[in-house]
């Protein structure tokens, strides 16, 4: 179900050269927050040794981002709407780069976790913004499907990018200069959009509504938090309480969406089955995504011994087949059911993990390299056409607020793939490591929790006892990853046979 309404915003009218341009600028905020996404992760050990912050600490260092980001799309992108999409993008760059600029030298733990959350507050400016924008700039559902493709790609430009790019700035600078990255992205947006990005808004909008933002935010960031530490440290009294605040606070959310007459979200949305099926399908492609990489980075760096560079060259090619099957899929999807074509792609993320299931990581980093790249072209594909049916469901007058729950949806498939397919790892690791007696205290307990934590202690111990734990860590580490991978064959083809069913109604889009 699509609905059309007219709006007063430039799309279709501008040249193609100028709406083309614009995606170009559109994209520099894209690869940033991949980048972003990828990059802080080589450059903790390097901030645990200058700052030296608690364990806690540098906990919150990663999490505050994802947790502020999570909560705040929802209300960025319905702010969008109001006053103006292009202003909003142009504030969150403003913001995000001097934030960056500012965390590259920050003086200690505490400022880097302050700056970092006032990071994932001018980054849930950034993506609802883009998204929307793209909305509105093209018209034409053929032309937009094929600037959703590119900017899906960008996505894994910058996956791609954040491990070569943080690699070789962490061998030649200082951790501070992962965060430089926004500059050289961000500055050209802000002198480029106010040229070539039109602005577009609601024309209608509803009042602000700071209950409805007060309970979105209480639903998401405690959902988020109860996942990322139910995976780090298991289920515990915190956690369900969070849990608990969080499908509290969400119902009463909901339901003050039913009954505004000017709701901040329509929640009726999810009543379209092309909506709804296309945000699960949307969130579930990510959790493949990000639940593959979790065990190939691991593997590549921990038992292959190839540097973080060396290992981010090897997820070239599947990041490459992604970007290539996202544009394909344009061309296909005219000619067959949106939801056979987002089937199709969360059935080749089935296939890519049935390889791994197979073939074990045992063997040589080939076979890896191939369920990575078959998984790349299942999540191209399935990104694409979800992103293009969230969008087309709504009237192009609420773009902001549609691309906020898609942009939710990817964060919350990020934290699940690495969470839930994280713990089953770690679980079968935990159960199936031998740690020697020679190790005791602290260093036992690191060398039996994870892949990274035997491969220190082994090197440490050396000898036949570092050999051995080594081998016992590896067979530990393999064993986990076919569970793994058997529950994302399972839950993959569920997900394949829930979106046909759903969507059984829709038809092939237009020529």
């Amino acid at each position: 179900m699509t609905i059309t309404s007219p709006i007063p915003v430039i799309g279709t009218s501008t040249s193609p050269r100028r709406r083309w341009a614009a995606l170009v600028v559109l994209m520099l905020p894209v690869l940033l927050v991949s980048v972003d996404n990828t990059v802080l992760s080589f450059a903790l050990p390097a901030i645990s040794e200058s700052l030296r912050p608690s364990g806690t600490a540098l906990l919150w260092i990663v999490d505050i981002y994802p947790l502020l980001l999570a909560g705040l799309l929802v209300p960025m992108g319905s702010l969008g709407d109001r006053i103006g999409r292009r202003r909003l993008l142009l504030i969150g760059a403003a913001g995000f780069a001097a934030v960056s600029a500012l965390a590259a030298f920050a003086p200690s733990a505490l400022a880097l976790i302050g700056l970092r959350a006032a990071m994932g507050l001018f980054g849930s400016m950034l993506m609802p913004a883009t998204l929307s924008l793209i909305r509105n700039i093209f018209e034409d559902p053929r032309e937009r499907r094929t600037a959703i493709a590119l900017w899906a790609a960008g996505f894994s430009g910058g996956a791609a990018l954040g491990p070569i790019l943080g690699g070789f700035l962490l061998e030649h600078l200082w951790w501070g200069s992962v965060f430089l990255l926004a500059l050289p992205m961000l500055v050209p947006l802000l002198a480029l959009a106010p040229i070539l990005v039109p602005e577009s808004r609601d024309p209608q909008p509803g009042p602000v509504d700071p209950l409805s933002i007060v309970l979105v935010m209480a639903t998401m960031t405690p959902f988020v938090w109860a996942i990322k530490t139910a995976a780090d440290a298991g289920v515990s009294l915190p956690v369900v309480l969070a849990a608990s605040i969080a499908v509290l606070a969400g119902v009463a959310f909901v339901r003050r969406q039913v009954t505004r007459e000017q709701p901040m979200l329509d929640v009726r949305l999810f009543t379209i089955p092309a909506f709804s099926a296309s945000v699960t399908a949307n969130l579930l492609s990510v959790f493949s995504l990000v639940g593959f990489l979790y065990f190939l980075s691991q593997h590549l760096q921990l038992v292959s011994g190839r540097s973080p560079m060396q290992a981010g060259l090897l997820l070239l090619p599947g990041l490459v087949v992604t970007i290539v099957a996202g544009l394909l899929v344009v061309r296909v999807v005219p000619r067959v059911r949106p939801a056979h074509a987002m089937a199709a792609g969360l059935l080749m993320n089935a296939v890519g993990y049935g390889i791994v299931l197979v073939t074990g990581t045992a063997g040589s980093d080939g076979a890896l390299v191939l369920a990575f790249a078959v998984v790349g072209a299942g999540v191209g594909t399935a990104e694409t056409i979800s992103n293009d049916e969230i969008l087309g469901a709504v009237p192009a007058r609420r773009a902001g607020a549609a691309s906020a729950i898609s942009e939710t949806a990817y964060e919350t498939g990020a934290v699940l793939g690495t969470a839930i397919l994280g713990s089953i790892l770690n679980a079968a690791f935990r159960a199936h490591v031998e740690v020697p007696t020679a190790l005791s205290g602290g260093a036992a307990d690191a060398a039996g929790q994870t892949l990274g934590g035997a491969t220190d202690a082994a090197r440490s111990l050396g000898g036949a006892t570092g050999e051995a734990l080594l081998s016992s860590a590896r067979e530990a580490f393999d064993s986990g990853v076919a569970y793994t991978a058997g529950v994302g064959v399972v839950l993959m083809v569920a997900a394949a046979a829930m979106v046909v069913i759903a969507m059984r109604e829709r038809r092939p889009a237009r020529r």
